[in-house]
């Protein structure tokens, strides 16, 4: 990773730092909304399966008292030594020992009826605890269907600035680590904390009932258990944002190894990748393991106080039996309570790593669905359902990349007053009457295609600076504008699809006729019939099985197919030969006709049939006229039909 990318993504580490976990979370609560009706029977399923499991210890104490005789479960059989009769006994227990039904000491009975029991409510805590994993883990998995397609709606919806400063890689790990990190949180975390949260209240209530005494010492641990959580959660949220940080440059670094697989191994680059990868994977390998060593003092800490919770029954609750101050039955019903108590209190530490890793990764998912893009409808008023003309106009255009800083521009120039200059194009006045093609050359770096981005509205122009049939571009809704736009660019980017799907994307429907009309337009028809499949052939991811020169034909069909009001072709013909763009051009010819054609290229062969002719140099219009026009003048576009001359003879010889 370059020293910039680092710096960028640390600043964005810091800012994300500064906000709390749970308002990282707020942004899940219009998600939540969606399925409230679910949510609610998850935790009602929850809640039932916490009073059935709560149920399960009681069985258990009223089975004890059986077998060892209490004339009433859960009550004092002695004080002092004292034998008291029966109803002293009753008189003595607790409305809870009052509302047992079929208890008697030693009865075989009891025991069939209270061991019957047990067996059903074990089988009810399990039917509903399926129930409650079922509902709350299906919820978390519709929300992260939900989440997902946000996700790529907003990353579609963003215009290329939003990638210039962001790596693909690094969006691609915030959409899939991330986000399952935030689904833990909605299925796991949310059912583990209720879960929690209903057995603690329901075995602490009955616990105060089987002893007071005995309960208050149970809940000594208790603050330090809550300042421990809240220490150990605050270290992990922190560290977990830097894991994060550190696999999102990790997967960055492997998607740009693997795209540009083939340029490594041309340059025998790949010891040298190999170690370049190796430290931001040890740099992620050496975060998670100080994760692991907190996460490793964080169990042993509650598992420490739970053993100590233990110890302090095993003594207390054991004396209070001896001096008969509580009944066998009560002594195993609260340490089995204990028990069913473990599981919450080490959930405890679970889900507050489940929270604290969720509300990091859901502060770095804000990011994109937080993003709002600078290019939008917000101005638009002419109706959608309006197709423009096709006249062109740039009004006084001065223009440069939001992403390039004046002083250091990459485009920039040496200005007289010794700074740099980061304008793209200066000072552009240009007519493009609708149907007429308008041609542009100039050397590597002069700022054609930018000028043909600005027509699509790929970036932002000034306001009022670019017009479309006489109202500036902003007033067109992006889709009936780019809807009336067929774009060629320079890098023709074709999906791991069919030929015919490629040539199609631009369209709702196509009839395999049109689709290889447009084929033959662009001069791919021949190509095509000696394949296999012909235009149901796969061409693998960006075209990889296909030549230069078929991929910018193929991305031409596609232009050319959704018949278009204004045509752009990139140096759509660069990887072609003379032979194959005189074909393509005479087929393209009948298509330009009575469209706007705005053509970049090199070559003047290509140009010299518009009917006008711009020559752009260092981002200003420096000749402008037609093809024996500018031929006339001598000058940069004379100069260069005359290379270019001579370079066909010496071909041709």
């Amino acid at each position: 990773m370059s020293k910039s990318a680092t710096a960028a993504s640390a600043e964005k580490n810091k800012a994300a730092a500064q906000v709390s976990a749970w308002k990282n979370l707020q942004g899940l609560v219009p998600y939540l909304g969606r399925y409230r009706g679910s949510i609610a029977l998850g935790l009602l399923t929850l809640a039932l399966m916490g009073a059935f499991g709560s149920l399960v210890p009681l069985s258990t104490g009223v089975i004890t008292d059986t077998l060892a005789g209490s004339a009433q479960p859960f009550s004092h059989t002695a004080a002092r030594g004292a034998v008291l009769a029966r109803g002293d006994v009753l008189a003595r227990a607790g409305w809870l020992s009052r509302t047992v039904p079929y208890y008697a000491p030693h009865s075989r009975h009891t025991l069939l009826v209270y061991c019957g029991l047990l067996i059903l409510f074990v089988a009810l805590k399990g039917i509903f605890s399926f129930l409650t994993r079922m509902v709350l883990i299906g919820v978390s998995r519709d929300i992260e269907y939900d989440l997902r397609n946000d996700l790529v709606a907003r990353l579609i919806l963003m215009e290329p600035e939003f990638y210039v400063r962001n790596r693909t890689g690094e969006l691609m790990s915030r959409a899939t680590n991330d986000l399952n990190n935030v689904r833990m949180v909605l299925g796991p975390g949310i059912m583990y904390s209720a879960t929690t949260i209903v057995t603690m209240v329901l075995a602490i209530g009955i616990m105060l009932q089987l002893s007071p005494s005995l309960t208050l010492w149970v809940l000594l641990p208790v603050p330090i258990v809550a300042v421990a959580v809240r220490h150990f959660g605050k270290v992990i949220h922190d560290l977990y944002e830097k894991i994060q940080s550190s696999l999102a440059a990790l997967s960055a670094r492997a998607q740009e190894n693997l795209s540009g697989v083939r340029v490594i191994r041309a340059y025998a680059q790949e010891e040298a990748e190999i170690r370049g990868f190796d430290q931001p994977n040890r740099e992620y390998v050496n975060r998670n393991i100080l994760l692991i060593r907190t996460w490793s003092m964080f169990m042993p800490s509650l598992q420490a106080l739970i053993g100590t919770t233990f110890l302090i029954v095993l003594w207390k609750g054991g004396s209070q039996v001896i001096r008969h101050e509580v009944s066998i039955g009560s002594f195993v019903a609260f340490f089995t309570y204990l028990g069913v108590l473990v599981w919450p209190m080490i959930a405890l530490g679970w889900v507050t790593n489940i929270f604290q890793r969720g509300a990091a990764s859901m502060g770095r998912l804000n990011f994109i669905l937080k993003a709002e893009p600078n290019i939008d409808d917000r101005n638009a008023s002419v109706p959608a359902e309006s197709e423009p003309r096709g006249e062109i106009e740039f009004r006084n255009l001065t223009f440069s990349y939001p992403t390039t800083l004046s002083g250091n521009g990459a485009n920039g120039k040496e200005a007289a007053n010794g700074e740099r200059d980061a304008h793209v194009l200066h000072n552009i006045n240009l007519r493009i009457p609708a149907g007429s093609t308008l041609a542009i050359v100039g050397p590597t770096g002069c700022g054609k295609s930018t000028l043909a981005a600005l027509v699509a509205r790929l970036w932002e122009a000034p306001d009022g600076s670019v017009a479309l049939d006489g109202r500036p571009l902003r007033e067109w809704p992006l889709a009936t504008l780019r809807k009336s736009i067929g774009y060629v660019p320079q890098d023709a980017y074709l999906f791991s699809e069919t030929i015919g799907e490629n040539i199609a994307f631009g369209i709702s429907e196509a009839d395999p006729e049109r689709v290889r009309r447009a084929g033959e337009i662009a001069s791919l028809d021949g190509d095509i019939k000696g394949f296999p499949e012909g235009y149901d052939t796969v061409v693998g991811e960006r075209g990889i099985t296909l030549s230069g020169g078929q991929k910018q034909r193929t991305a031409i069909a596609r232009a050319v197919i959704r018949d278009p009001r204004i045509l752009i072709l990139d140096d759509a013909l660069s990887s072609v030969d003379t032979q194959t763009e005189e074909r393509i051009l005479g087929a393209l010819r009948q298509v330009m006709r009575g469209r706007t054609t705005l053509l970049i290229s090199h070559r003047c062969s290509t140009v010299r049939d518009a009917d006008q002719i711009v020559v752009l140099r260092e981002g200003r219009i420096v000749e402008q006229g037609t093809h024996s026009q500018l031929l006339a003048t001598a000058g940069y576009y004379a100069d260069l039909y005359q290379k270019q001359l001579l370079e066909e003879e010496l071909e041709r010889a």
